[in-house]
Formats: C-alpha cells, sequence, structure tokens
C-alpha cells in the first residue's frame, strides 16, 4: 500500500536527539501503512546509520537515505525525491512529535487544494522540560495565538510544516545554494506563497524542538542567516523582502551607530553573555545585521 505522507528528516550526527525523535514518530497514532519515514543523512558517522538499520528491520517504513548532502535544503531536496506519499511533511532530528501530530496535518490536505500546513513548534531545554510541556498545556508559550488561522512565508518554518509533494515539484523545491544557516525554508515558502499556495496554522499539530543553542553560537548563527538574508534578496529583490528580513537602511544605519560606540557594545555584549533579555535580543540582532553587511561587502557593497 502506498503511503499518504512522507515524513523528510535531514541529519547530520544528530544521533542523540534523534534516537528519540524516531520513536516518537513510531507511536504515531496515524495507521502505520498511511506513512513512512525518510532520514536524509549526510553521512553521519556517530553511528547513525547503524540504529536506523536496526529501526527499519522491525519498522520497514523507516528508510535510511545517506548521500554527500552540501545541506538541509540538498538532503530535504533527496528526501522529496524519494516520498511515496502525496503530502510531505518536513521536521528534524532534534523535533520530538506529539502522538497526533501527522493526523493534525493530513486533515487538512484535500484532493487538489494547494495548501501548506504550519504546526506549533515549542523550544525545550531538556527531556524533563518536553514531559512538563506534554501534561500541562497551559505552561506552553507558542510563537502564534492559537486563533490565528494563517501565517506568510515569513513563518514557513520546516521543523514543523507539510505541502503537497506537487507544490514542492512545481515550484523547483528548496534552493540548495542555501548552504548556510538558515531561510532556505522561508525562501521556499514565498515561492510557494507566490505561486498560490495557502499557508494554514495548526496549532493542534505540536512539535518539541530539542536544540538548546548557547550564546556564542546563537550569535554566530544569527551572523551566517544575515548572510543568508542577502542571497534570498538578490533572489527576490522586493521590499518585503528587504522590510520583512530586516535588511532596511533604517537598520544597516542603526547598526552603524552602535558600531561607531565600542563601549556600548561592549557593554551589551558583557550584559547579553549573563542574562537574557533586551539586552541580548540587540546584540543578536546586531550579529545578524553583521552577517547582511559582510555578505553586501562581499558583494562589491551593493544594496
Amino acid at each position: 500500500m502506498t503511503p499518504e505522507l512522507s515524513v523528510v528528516i535531514p541529519t547530520y550526527n544528530r544521533l542523540d536527539t534523534l534516537r528519540h525523535v524516531l520513536p516518537a514518530l513510531l507511536r504515531s497514532q496515524l495507521a502505520p501503512e498511511r506513512y513512512e519515514v525518510i532520514v536524509a543523512d549526510s553521512l553521519s558517522n556517530d553511528g547513525t546509520s547503524e540504529y536506523l538499520a536496526g529501526i527499519a528491520a522491525e519498522h520497514p517504513r523507516v528508510r535510511h537515505l545517506p548521500g554527500p548532502y552540501t545541506g538541509r535544503a540538498m538532503a530535504r531536496n533527496a528526501g522529496i525525491e524519494a516520498a511515496r506519499g502525496e503530502i510531505v511533511l518536513f521536521t528534524d532530528a532534534d523535533i520530538i512529535p506529539s502522538e497526533d501530530l501527522l493526523e493534525r496535518h493530513l486533515v487538512h490536505h484535500r484532493p487538489r487544494e494547494a495548501v501548506a500546513v504550519i504546526g506549533m513548534e515549542l523550544q525545550i531545554g531538556s527531556l524533563a522540560e518536553y514531559e512538563r510541556l506534554r501534561a500541562r498545556p497551559d505552561l506552553r508559550r507558542p510563537l502564534h495565538p492559537k486563533t490565528r488561522k494563517r501565517l506568510t512565508w515569513l513563518y514557513f518554518l520546516t521543523g514543523n510544516a507539510s505541502v503537497r509533494k506537487v507544490d514542492l515539484d512545481r515550484v523547483g523545491r528548496f534552493d540548495v545554494d542555501f548552504t548556510g544557516y538558515g531561510h532556505e525554508d522561508l525562501e521556499l515558502g514565498f515561492r510557494l506563497e507566490r505561486a498560490g499556495v495557502t499557508i494554514r496554522y495548526e496549532p493542534l499539530a505540536v512539535n518539541y524542538h530539542w536544540h538548546p543553542v548557547p550564546h556564542a553560537e546563537q550569535k554566530e548563527k544569527m551572523r551566517l542567516a544575515g548572510r543568508s538574508t542577502v542571497r534570498f534578496y538578490r533572489k527576490h529583490p522586493t521590499w518585503v523582502v528587504q522590510a520583512r528580513l530586516g535588511m532596511t537602511p533604517i537598520s544597516l544605519a542603526l547598526h552603524g551607530a552602535v558600531s561607531s560606540q565600542p563601549r556600548l557594545l561592549s557593554r551589551l555584549e558583557g550584559s547579553a553573555e549573563l542574562h537574557p533579555g533586551i539586552a541580548r535580543t540587540i546584540v543578536y540582532q546586531y550579529h545578524y545585521v553583521s552577517g547582511i553587511k559582510d555578505a553586501l561587502a562581499g558583494e562589491g557593497g551593493r544594496h
């Protein structure tokens, strides 16, 4: 029987969390014959291959797809190519799904209707927090209110997103030129929306992103995301992209003002190191715009 839904998971050396993600997917309330799981593995060397071989021996609907992928975009595209389901659901090797996640996505995908579905993704720092938020919905702090029905491409985040394979093929899948951190999913969402795909929000499709990021690593991620913003804009040079991704004359000017005050920047960095809050938000934004400026300088300063 051909599955209706193909779950695509890119991974590289994430066996520590994948050991929790796959069993959770296999506990899905959706009937086993209705879905498959494709793990697009960028040649991990942490035992992922051996682990997946053991899982697949008992659950043939789990498929290991190793390859020399240069990034998450290429890995996901390989998963799309291999998918047998009409619907493709994207998640990650460090995101634990709720047991009804797959059903919550499928209910929105009616025949001949061009929709993408984004679920509720919650950030967790430990398995204990995962268990607590599972049991206590009142403690959850989602990005979007439950009353929201539609989203824009700016929130097309592929830790909890599903789309028809035919629509992914129609717009050209992920852009493999996004090899660094950030925006390969938003850029695909931009093309899907422009092609007439409605992006819906389903707050009952809940999963838990178990990837706490140290402060120094997050600053580097923000810088890389800034570089990806410039790639995005060069591909889609519109004011909407500039404004929504924070690549505006105002943001660039504010960055320059902060850069001209090294003592202020040092104080902000010191405060952000010790405490979350407004100082940390400002520092992350500073490094994000630094990445934008780095990329613009690498292209001769054009903007």
